[in-house]
């Protein structure tokens, strides 16, 4: 619904008072549509609500990403590492010649490499890697307390609103049962001058007709 239908057709106005109506109460059968219509809103619905948005289509730009959620999603065992890079085989021919004996140089050459990196990052970690582990673990703990004291304070918020909302509907609950004692009786009230009336008119009648009577005599 656009905001100009809204503003043509004003705001909604709810007459019910849940925390002081008791018509579940003193209909059971109004009780069991209730029930029955709770049950049927919990069931698991295969059609999404229109506002729901449509899923997301994660990793749409890396395949290899896309690849490995879907073998988490199947369920799937993790491939087993390839320990073929980490090792220094040299030619497997004995009659190798210069380029095969080349490339094992260079495949020593890059294990190195790799070693000597994993040597200055594994130095890097036991140097700077606890405190930086620490401010990482404070800002979460910080992050933690600032959710759980949202949280708290939507909660005590969310306490407040039911509290002023049940007191308002209790005090206009009472409200109206006054009103609606008040009205019973004016109804009864007009009901027993209405019934004085026809007995005040039935009596006239009864006396014009004996007067009647009487000047005939």
């Amino acid at each position: 619904m656009s905001s100009e239908e809204e503003q043509t057709q004003g705001p909604a106005v709810f007459d019910s008072l849940p925390y002081y109506d008791n018509d579940l109460e003193r209909d059971p059968g109004l009780k069991d549509k209730a029930e029955r219509l709770i049950a049927r809103e919990l069931k698991p619905h295969k059609e999404l609500h229109p506002k729901v948005p449509p899923p997301l289509d994660l990793f749409s730009k890396n395949p290899l990403l896309q690849a490995e959620l879907a073998r988490v999603e199947s369920h799937q065992p993790l491939p087993p590492l390839d320990t073929t890079r980490y090792q220094l085989p040299g030619p497997s021919s004995s009659q190798a010649g210069e380029k095969d004996w080349d490339l094992a140089v260079k495949n020593a050459h890059a294990q190195l490499e790799h070693q000597r990196l994993r040597q200055t990052n594994l130095a890097l970690l036991q140097n700077y890697g606890s405190n930086a582990w620490r401010i990482h673990n404070f800002q979460l703990e910080s992050t933690a307390k600032l959710l759980d004291k949202t949280v708290e304070g939507l909660k005590q918020l969310t306490v407040e609103v039911n509290r002023d909302r049940k007191n308002f509907q209790t005090t206009t609950g009472s409200q109206l049962t006054s009103l609606e004692t008040k009205w019973t009786e004016l109804i009864s009230n007009v009901l027993q001058i209405e019934m004085a009336n026809v007995a005040l008119e039935a009596e006239i009648d009864r006396l014009n007709k004996k007067e009647v009577e009487l000047a005939g005599l």
